[in-house]
């Protein structure tokens, strides 16, 4: 999609859909702001009609003006005193969701000036193309639904052009992992994830490297290999790199990349949601897609080292069993309570590799617990993390993107339903805290000098329905935040 701001007014644009930000209060204002494009008496009629007021979320539609428009999509914004740069993406959402089935341009005039250096415009040329993303793929014969191929925020500087430069890649990113995850499980396999993260190295020039079944075995890997015995696809571990020629920080993203997940001999029954176990790779989802877009803008001075341990959990004669002890690659032994924690047990080793790299910190995000959905819902993720620069960083990156983020405890008193009596430690605790016990679990494997983040997406990375942003099905959850945290880092480091 095309994206530019442009000076020009308001009465002399002309495109197929108009979509105006109208802020409580400000109705008489916007009335004669259309003067030239629609009849006076008739619009306030219809506003009066409609009691359209600018209340957050309200709507009214305006068709056919006058041949240089089809379509004004008028959207209430709230109160000035209360508004926030979310209240622009959830009213750009719904007026772009109006403009389905609309060849041409796409207008957006919004009161531009109530926030500084150019953020709302970001956000509202993210909501545009977001809301329109369509998966398709896997349709005999699609609805096809026409999308305005060009989007103009009219009444703007020219500098803003700068601004929405990298919003293009960014989408590109978050519409890769909603692919991802979409992906059924005989189509994204252990391996296909590796052929899609060799294609992200070779469009943009990122090294890769691709570990199979022997040289896991070579690194002590024993947790991580144990999940894939019970599979009679191969493990893939994926290792991305992108280097800058300067380096003044070294991060590490790991995500959580079981392309299948039938909870082994602890078979996911009742309502446990066993035919959308495909979306258990979100985390590694949201890791690559902000390889592709990190792979595009290229920050300066920050490598970003993007790691996936892929497999799938099935049950066969050589699965893991309820009470097998397991080695992980540091060492520390590992007594299995419930074969269907096994995202931890991927994890573990490839936070043991992680460490390795010696990075200024390493952040991993997973689908890993029911737990943190029943804690959060379904529109934050929780974070865990004993490094407050960290914590601080992921969140500010999170808030200005608009994708929830919560920081949870890590009281290292709740270990001790880790305690087991033949082995180092349990991979599950007891059912209170289990999204605590899952993040202690975790840092087991990560050396104690390296700040190290957690973050549980189990309720973010699907949607059951049409959400703000987020058509339902895969929401790409991850992909902004990390991506807005390793820009502001490499913003910091210049």
């Amino acid at each position: 999609m095309k994206i530019s701001a442009i000076t020009t007014g308001i009465n002399e644009w002309s495109g197929s859909v108009l979509i105006v930000g109208v802020l409580k209060g400000e109705i008489e204002n916007q009335i004669k702001l259309f003067n030239s494009i629609v009849n006076e008496t008739y619009l306030r009629k219809r506003l009066s009609d409609a009691k359209f007021k600018g209340e957050s979320k309200q709507k009214l539609i305006v068709e056919s003006i006058e041949e240089k428009i089809e379509k004004i999509v008028f959207i209430g914004l709230g109160s000035p005193e209360n508004l926030l740069i979310n209240d622009f993406r959830v009213a750009t959402s719904i007026g772009t969701r109006e403009s389905f089935d609309h060849k041409g341009k796409l207008g957006i005039f919004f009161p531009w000036d109530v926030f500084d250096h150019y953020s709302n415009v970001i956000a509202v040329s993210e909501a545009v193309r977001l809301t329109s993303f369509k998966d398709l793929r896997f349709k005999s014969d699609p609805d096809q639904v026409t999308l305005p191929t060009e989007l103009e925020l009219i009444g703007l500087d020219e500098r803003a052009n700068s601004a929405i430069s990298e919003v293009n890649p960014i989408c590109a990113g978050v519409e890769l992992a909603r692919e991802l995850v979409s992906a059924p499980p005989n189509i994204l396999t252990p391996t296909q994830l590796a052929k899609e993260s060799s294609k992200i190295a070779n469009n943009f020039n990122l090294k890769i490297k691709i570990l199979g079944k022997k040289e896991c075995e070579e690194r002590g890997m024993g947790a991580y290999l144990a999940v894939a015995k019970g599979s009679d696809l191969e493990p893939k571990f994926i290792h991305l790199t992108y280097s800058p020629k300067k380096i003044k920080n070294k991060i590490v993203l790991i995500g959580k990349g079981l392309t299948f997940d039938s909870g082994g001999y602890n078979l996911k029954v009742g309502g446990s949601q066993i035919e959308k176990m495909k979306y258990d790779m979100g985390g590694s989802a949201a890791v690559l897609g902000a390889a592709r877009t990190i792979g595009e803008i290229k920050p300066s001075h920050t490598e970003v080292h993007f790691l996936v341990a892929a497999c799938e959990n099935m049950i066969n004669g050589s699965a893991l069993h309820p009470g097998d002890v397991l080695k992980a690659s540091n060492g520390k032994t590992i007594e299995v309570n419930n074969t269907d924690a096994e995202g931890r047990l991927t994890l573990a080793d490839a936070l043991v590799y992680a460490c390795q790299l010696e990075p200024t910190a390493i952040v991993d995000l997973a689908t890993l617990t029911g737990a943190c959905v029943i804690a959060l819902g379904d529109e934050i993720a929780g974070l865990w993390s004993e490094n407050d620069d960290l914590s601080k960083g992921l969140i500010k990156a999170a808030n200005e993107v608009g994708e929830g983020l919560w920081r949870m405890p890590m009281r290292n008193s709740y270990k001790s339903g880790l305690k087991s009596s033949i082995a180092d430690l349990l991979n599950t605790g007891p059912r209170p805290g289990g999204s605590i016990t899952a993040a202690l679990f975790l840092k087991e494997f990560v050396k104690p000098n390296i700040p190290w983040a957690h973050i549980d997406i189990a309720g973010t990375c699907w949607t059951e329905k049409d959400r703000d942003i987020n058509p339902s099905g895969a929401t790409g959850y991850g992909v902004r935040t990390l991506v807005n945290w390793i820009k502001e880092l490499n913003t910091l480091s210049k």
